[in-house]
């Protein structure tokens, strides 16, 4: 039965991961107002109803990876020694992340980013990094080391600019440093408990 639902389980994360590169590679093809639900579930061949067990719109279908990337962000955060400071833990679970999730290239994370620039996607990307901070807030709390409600906050939401800033600084500038070792150097520059 273990082997069944194993089997089952992976072939759940590989229709979603399929409908997910449809949706995103068609996306950049057409625009989002130019492709439809039908599209992206012609495109992997599986059934509109499918297409809506695994999602429950293209923009979600989208950013699918991103919501993959954020949880996988907060269990590596939770997943760090105890003993570990919180910007400590931060820090050394964002290389995790880096290492789990290499970097694509600037060209592609450039047309994503124009992608993402759509009014739909905007509204759902900025709930998710409410998301994501309250969620990694939550994490630092649980952790302890005299966090209290505000300095986890503040923790959290310094972290999270300094991911954005070294993501812009990366794309729009002329860096040359691999992504994850900029954001690392960036990461290492704040001073935080």
């Amino acid at each position: 039965m273990d082997t069944l639902d194993t089997l089952r389980t992976r072939k759940k994360a590989a229709t979603r991961q399929s409908l997910h590169e449809a949706a995103l590679r068609l996306a950049m093809e057409h625009g989002l107002d130019g492709v439809t639900v039908e599209d992206i579930a012609d495109a992997v061949g599986v059934s509109r109803r499918t297409f809506s067990n695994y999602f429950a719109n293209k923009e979600d279908a989208i950013l699918h990876a991103d919501r993959e990337r954020t949880g996988l962000l907060v269990s590596l955060v939770e997943g760090r020694p105890p003993g570990e400071k919180p910007w400590q833990a931060l820090r050394a679970a964002c290389r995790e992340l880096y290492r789990a999730h290499p970097v694509p290239d600037r060209e592609w994370v450039a047309q994503l980013r124009l992608l993402r620039r759509h009014p739909s996607l905007l509204a759902r990307q900025a709930g998710d990094q409410f998301t994501l901070e309250r969620d990694l807030i939550a994490v630092l709390l649980a952790r302890g080391h005299g966090l209290d409600q505000e300095l986890a906050r503040l923790t959290a939401a310094t972290f999270l600019a300094t991911l954005r800033t070294g993501n812009v600084l990366w794309l729009e500038g002329p860096e040359e440093q691999p992504l994850p070792e900029l954001v690392d150097r960036l990461l290492g520059r704040v001073q935080l408990r």
